[in-house]
């Protein structure tokens, strides 16, 4: 049997399984759930935005890897300026976003105020399907994500929209660095930092 904890470079044959993981990984989430409020809608939506930021965005120029339930995208110190959506990226976003595109930009610009200046990893999402969690494929991937951070001696950022994720982030190391709230009554998000081991 093969071991499904054990990260692997993800590809782009990857998208559309690495797209459900996430939809699924995603769907309680309060940020999504905002983006996204309809419920009858938000899996097949939630799939096609998590598709588009894989294939268009993170593939090229950051760190994607997975197992067989999560997916995690992180973006090296060196590649912070390159893994920004372009214009046909932000256009295919819009159009998944329909009457939230407008919220989704200014959330895009408020995160951006917060994020910290001085060279750093992000990790730009990471996410396991509710059959995968608790079977320690998200924290397999944390760890390789960190490691490859550490081996660059590079700091390490992530924001969570999530409150019951933070004690997992902190257990990695991580420590809040600061709470800040979404425009237009959005939900809260914990900036959180994590220095080089």
């Amino acid at each position: 049997m093969a071991n499904t904890n054990m990260p692997k470079k993800a590809v782009l044959a990857d998208a559309g399984d690495i797209s459900r993981t996430l939809a699924l990984a995603f769907d309680d989430d309060p940020m999504m759930r905002w983006f996204f409020p309809e419920d009858a809608t938000r899996p097949e939506t939630l799939a096609r935005y998590f598709s588009t930021l894989f294939t268009r965005q993170y593939l090229a120029d950051g760190v994607c890897e997975r197992t067989d339930g999560a997916a995690a995208f992180w973006v090296p110190a060196e590649a912070q300026e390159k893994a920004v959506p372009d214009g046909d990226t932000i256009q295919e976003l819009i159009a998944i976003l329909g009457d939230r595109a407008g919220l989704f930009k200014e959330a895009v610009e408020t995160a951006a105020g917060h994020t910290p200046s001085e060279p750093h990893w992000s990790l730009a999402l990471i996410g396991a399907a509710p059959a995968a969690q608790g079977t320690g494929q998200g924290a397999a991937l944390l760890r390789s994500g960190l490691a490859q951070a550490d081996a660059a001696g590079t700091p390490v950022y992530l924001e969570s929209s999530k409150a019951a994720n933070l004690p997992v982030y902190e257990h990695f190391g991580f420590r809040v660095r600061e709470e800040f709230a979404l425009p237009g009554g959005g939900p809260l998000l914990w900036g959180m930092w994590r220095d080089p081991r």
